[in-house]
């Protein structure tokens, strides 16, 4: 057994989060539920965390964070998802921004936003996805424009995820016209309650509401708040996407449907087709959270690992469609509702080959790897 420091830390920090977790479900402050990383929303809860250190926790001490690894992150982010705590407040800025910030950010923006992530003050959405554009991230329109004193923004993203509740959005609009669409990009860091933008709820199937339409009507946005290099988006998009497709998420979203698998089997002991199944998710589960590992690790020496998240996203997508479809052999299936185990799981379904990159660009990602090996 592995007694170095990292594993006795990651182990201290495991027992840290199941206690805090279990604690909040006895005095009944939350319900678990699949995709509580995207639907979960409760402050308070990320402000706690804030407070134990659990937030952040890759970011340099002297702007909030608490220096750690991000193996030792990625051992407290799978025990929020087992538990499936209500961690959406923070954890696109957590998981994504912070890191775009202090890898391209200036020491102003770093200095304004980042000890903000820390302590859970700033919630950010994601302004990537546009009608029309699909995963096309190349086909984006949102303009920005320079002016005097920054730039005026308009434009129209779709699918924000909590862009009603967001202090900040990452914006990715076209600063240029070119002949090669992934050029001409530029990201922005913008406050929510600029003049000029507006959110329009979309709910889904069961009536929920946490995507949102967010629309740009010559929001100013100033020159500080631009992101890396103006034009140069693309590179850093990129890179940001493997902060978003390399972690657990990708694999636990829908971890209760395990859960609810392994009490089916122990009811139904002599249900060897199910057995069967649940034995090879188990098998492939304990192969994802070792990729997991190895992405988490790669960070660590400074590398954003772009094919292997790439890789752990694909998988991870077919993986939780396959313990769902498992689940419909069960009597968990017969007349779901959509605050059933099946249902939460069977609604947040079609978003696992969507948010992060379609299935094709994905392959196209990992392609590109294999043809340089």
């Amino acid at each position: 057994m592995d007694h170095s420091p990292t594993m006795d830390a990651c182990a201290a920090l495991r027992a840290q989060v199941r206690e805090l977790t279990a604690d909040w479900r006895a005095a009944g402050r939350y319900v678990p539920r699949s995709d509580s990383w995207l639907r979960s929303f409760d402050l308070d809860f990320s402000k706690e965390l804030a407070a134990r250190g659990l937030v952040a926790m890759t970011y340099p001490k002297e702007l909030g964070g608490g220096g750690r690894t991000h193996v030792e992150r990625l051992a407290v982010t799978e025990e929020l998802l087992r538990a499936g705590a209500p961690v959406a407040a923070h954890w696109i800025g957590d998981r994504q921004i912070g890191p775009a910030v202090l890898r391209h950010g200036t020491f102003e923006l770093q200095r304004q936003i980042v000890p903000r992530i820390a302590s859970g003050e700033a919630v950010f959405c994601l302004g990537m996805s546009e009608p029309e554009a699909g995963s096309d991230l190349a086909a984006v329109r949102t303009a920005a424009v320079r002016t005097e004193d920054g730039w005026r923004i308009n434009g129209h993203k779709i699918w924000t995820s909590q862009a009603h509740r967001a202090t900040h959005i990452y914006l990715l609009a076209r600063s240029e016209q070119t002949d090669n669409r992934h050029e001409g990009l530029t990201e922005f860091i913008v406050d929510m309650d600029s003049p000029g933008i507006s959110v329009t709820p979309i709910r889904d199937l069961s009536g929920e509401h946490h995507f949102n339409e967010v629309h740009f009507d010559d929001v100013m946005v100033p020159e500080g708040r631009v992101l890396g290099r103006e034009g140069g988006a693309w590179r850093q998009v990129v890179e940001q996407l493997s902060f978003e497709r390399g972690g657990a998420e990708r694999v636990l979203s829908s971890y209760p449907t395990l859960i609810a698998l392994l009490d089916q089997a122990a009811r139904h002991e002599q249900d060897r087709e199910l057995n069967t199944v649940l034995g090879s998710l188990v098998a492939r589960l304990a192969v994802l959270r070792r990729l997991c590992f190895d992405v988490a690790a790669a960070m660590d020496t400074g590398h954003a690992p772009v094919q292997q998240a790439a890789a752990l996203k694909y998988l991870g997508n077919t993986f939780e469609r396959d313990a769902i479809e498992a689940l419909r052999r069960t009597e968990l299936y017969r007349e779901p509702t959509p605050d059933s185990v099946f249902g939460q799981a069977l609604l947040a379904s079609p978003g696992f080959s969507l948010r992060g990159g379609s299935a094709e660009v994905l392959l196209s990602l990992i392609a590109r790897q294999e043809a340089r090996a």
